[in-house]
Order: C-alpha cells, then sequence, then structure tokens
C-alpha cells in the first residue's frame, strides 16, 4: 500500500500481540512505532513515554513494525535500502540487516516464530525469511503492490492483499509449497489485513472503497462488509474478537466497528492523518500513528476516548504492540579475602560483575546479594557504572571457617527489564 503521492514510502501494520502466561509477568508491554522519517521509537505503556530510539541499521525510510510471536525478536521492513531489520525486543539493539525485495512493506511472524513473510511492494513477492538462520530461504510471487500480511492461526497459509488501483484482491499462499493457491476478490485498493484470534476469520482494509471485508478462511470467501470513513488504512481487533479499529488517514479518525454485525459504531478524532494502530494484550488501549502530527493517540477502548498523545519520530507509520520478556543478565563473581579475627572473620572485597547477556553491557544500579554456599547472609552492595558491585562482609564464628572457604554466591533479584542472575566466587585466606 501507499499513501497518496507527497510521501515517498507509506505503511499499514496489524499488530501481532503476544500475551503473557501469567497474570503478573516480569517484563514490558512495549510499543514498536515505525517512523518513516528514519528510526524506530519504543514506547513503554506502563509510562506512555518513549524509553528509547532504535537507530534501524541504516533504513532511513522504515515502512512498518512487527514483533515476533515469543516476544523477542521485532521485524522492521526498510522501503528505500530493500531490507528486514531485525531487532532483540529485550535489549532492543538491532541485531541484523536482511537483503530482501524492492520496496519491503508489510511483514508477519508465523505463530511459533520459525518464519517472517515479508511483502515486496514493487517485486509483486513475498520473501520467505527463516528465523534461525536469518536468510530468505523462498520468495513467492504474488502479483502486483503486494502489501498488507498475515499469517493464518495454524500457520498453513499466507494472505498477502494488493494495493491496486480498482478492485483488489487477497492471494493466499500455502506455507507448505510456498505457491498461491487461491485469490479472494475485495474492495478496491487492498491493503491492511488482521486476522481473528480464533482463526476464523480475516478482516481487509479497503483503503479504495472505505470499506473493511470479512473473510471467512474455511471457505475463503467475502461473507459481509462494513463502511468506514475515508480511505482507511490500519486495522487492530480487540483480543475477543468483537470489535475492530481502523484508521481513516483522510478524515483524522479512527472508526469502532461491530464485528458481529459488520457495522460502525462511532469514530474516534485522532491527530492529523492516522495510519496504523494496535492494541494492548489486554486490549484495554490502542495506539495510533498521526503521520503528518508525529505523535501517536491513546484510546482507552472502555470509553472510546483519546487519553493521551506521545511524540514519537518523524512520520510514524507502522506500530506494533508486544508483551516482551526481561533481557537475560551475567554475573561474573571474582575472588574475596578471608582474614581471621578474635571473635569472627572479616570477608573482604567480595565481588561480583553485572553485564546484559546479550550485549555485554554493564547494568548499573543494581542490587547484588552476597551470601555463602549455605546461605548465610554476608552483604549487599549495588553496581556501580561499570556493572562492579563490591563490599566487606564480618562473619561470625558459628558460620565456620570451612563453610567460607566453600566460597561465596552471588545473586542478583532480577526486574522487568533484566532476569535474574547468580555466579559462584572463591573465599581465600589472607
Amino acid at each position: 500500500m501507499r499513501l497518496r503521492p507527497l510521501v515517498m514510502a507509506a505503511a499499514v501494520t496489524t499488530a501481532l500481540v503476544v500475551t503473557p502466561a501469567s497474570a503478573a509477568p516480569a517484563g514490558r508491554v512495549l510499543g514498536y512505532v515505525a517512523n518513516n522519517g528514519g528510526g524506530v521509537s519504543v514506547i513503554d505503556t506502563a509510562t506512555n513515554a518513549v524509553s528509547t530510539t532504535i537507530a534501524d541499521s541504516n533504513g532511513n525510510s522504515p515502512y512498518m513494525a512487527a514483533v515476533a510471536f515469543d516476544g523477542t525478536r521485532g521485524y522492521v521492513t526498510n522501503s528505500v535500502q530493500n531490507t528486514l531489520t531485525v531487532i532483540d525486543t529485550p535489549t532492543n539493539t538491532v541485531d541484523k540487516s536482511i537483503p530482501v525485495g524492492t520496496h519491503p512493506a508489510g511483514v508477519a511472524v508465523a505463530p511459533g516464530g520459525g518464519f517472517v513473510y515479508v511483502t515486496n511492494y514493487l517485486d509483486g513477492t513475498v520473501s520467505v525469511v527463516d528465523t534461525a538462520t536469518l536468510t530468505v530461504t523462498a520468495t513467492v510471487t504474488v502479483g502486483s503492490n503486494a502489501d498488507g500480511v498475515v499469517v493464518t492461526k495454524d500457520g498453513s497459509a499466507v494472505y498477502v492483499t494488493h494495493d491496486l488501483p480498482g478492485p483488489g484482491k487477497v492471494s493466499v499462499i500455502d506455507t507448505t509449497a510456498n505457491t498461491v493457491v487461491a485469490t479472494i476478490a475485495v474492495g478496491n485498493a487492498a491493503t491492511a489485513i488482521a486476522a481473528s484470534a480464533d482463526g476464523t476469520r480475516m478482516y481487509v482494509v479497503n483503503k479504495g472503497s472505505d470499506s473493511v471485508s470479512a473473510i471467512d478462511v474455511a471457505s475463503r470467501t467475502v461473507v459481509g462488509t462494513a463502511s468506514v470513513g475515508f480511505t482507511p488504512h490500519g486495522i487492530a481487533l480487540t483480543p475477543n474478537g468483537t470489535r475492530a479499529y481502523v484508521t481513516n488517514s483522510e478524515f483524522d479518525s479512527v472508526s469502532v466497528v461491530d464485528l458481529t454485525t459488520m457495522t460502525e459504531l462511532q469514530k474516534i478524532f485522532v491527530g492529523d492523518r492516522p495510519i496504523s494502530v494496535a492494541l494492548t494484550p489486554d486490549g484495554a488501549s490502542a495506539y495510533v500513528t498521526n503521520f503528518d502530527s508525529n505523535t501517536v493517540s491513546i484510546i482507552d477502548t472502555a470509553s472510546n476516548t483519546v487519553t493521551g498523545t506521545i511524540a514519537v519520530g518523524q512520520r510514524p507509520v507502522g506500530i506494533a504492540i508486544n508483551f516482551v520478556p526481561p533481557a537475560a543478565s551475567k554475573l561474573v563473581s571474582g575472588s574475596a579475602q578471608l582474614q581471621l579475627r578474635l571473635l569472627g572473620f572479616t570477608v573482604r572485597s567480595l565481588d561480583a560483575t553485572l553485564t546484559d547477556k546479550h550485549t555485554g553491557v554493564p547494568i548499573a544500579g543494581q542490587q547484588v546479594v552476597f551470601r555463602t554456599v549455605k546461605g548465610n547472609p554476608l552483604c549487599t552492595a549495588t553496581t556501580n557504572s561499570s556493572g562492579k558491585a563490591t563490599c566487606d562482609a564480618q562473619v561470625s564464628l558459628l558460620v565456620g571457617l570451612s563453610t567460607l572457604l566453600q566460597g561465596f554466591t552471588a545473586s542478583y533479584a532480577g526486574n522487568n527489564e533484566h532476569g535474574a542472575a547468580s555466579s559462584h566466587g572463591h573465599i581465600t585466606l589472607l
């Protein structure tokens, strides 16, 4: 799909949302906003502030963002560089840039995260990326202006929209053979596409018809159409499958659609030229990218009112929201020295260094607890700018010399950003 001719690249994305396994897991719910002007803005939905901006491996015109099924990788298509940028989401660092087709647009991740499918708008193809090797293993010809893409719940098929003037279509790819096995007629200039949580429906945004088509996955036929606002672009579905939120780019609004009756319930006015929309895993909030406002609008889905606005990068386009687990931490312990005293022991220079396991970057300002191998408390220290925690301990005779000479255990409890870690260190007599 393309925006109006005044821009070089445009985007529509559906949010690939992963629901955490427990009610209150360690980790964060993050929003990834691909800015057409460059970079990916990362929104912490707990604070509704941009926590970091990811440089997209020299991709100065990212098109849309999607987050992998397991929440540990993000994928951004760069329409000028013809690449797919791979982001490690726990650390929000770029891992790799993968060459794909010409003018990549849409991106979707298969259930289980084994493959990523990228639509190449100008080539009329879909690149199949193996996430184990991060290489393109197949290229599927689908037809002109390949745009939106989504994978069925069982992973057996990929649905691709075509942003064509006049009557639109959706191509269906069999993922075993990587060939097109069906074509479904929809409205004019089909762009974004979203799958229902139960896997029975696909919903296609028809930019040229100002409508949304509902496709029955079993029969591969259109079973309903809903009218929305002027020049719709993006779509996101509530987790319970009852409503869709559709951006109307030329009406500065979001249509709320009842998916049972396929009728528009209301319009919510947002920023200038809304493009994409994504919902949080609990469905409580919708986040909308406003291309000409350089902002993201936050909609409370209970009241369907805008409750906040976040400044992001230039010309925000795609957005995806995902639960992201803590990054793995690494704790390395050193050696301490044991000094005998009249009524006990002094253990000097207990130390451990805490770093991010993926990047090797020191983690500062975190508490490290030191104990004997039998669990007797020694001391607690906070990591410095180099990630190192150091302290001395005064120990009772009751602990015993033999216990102390077995060494010590350093442990870090972890938080929402970094996981727990522990290690063993040595204690030697002075």
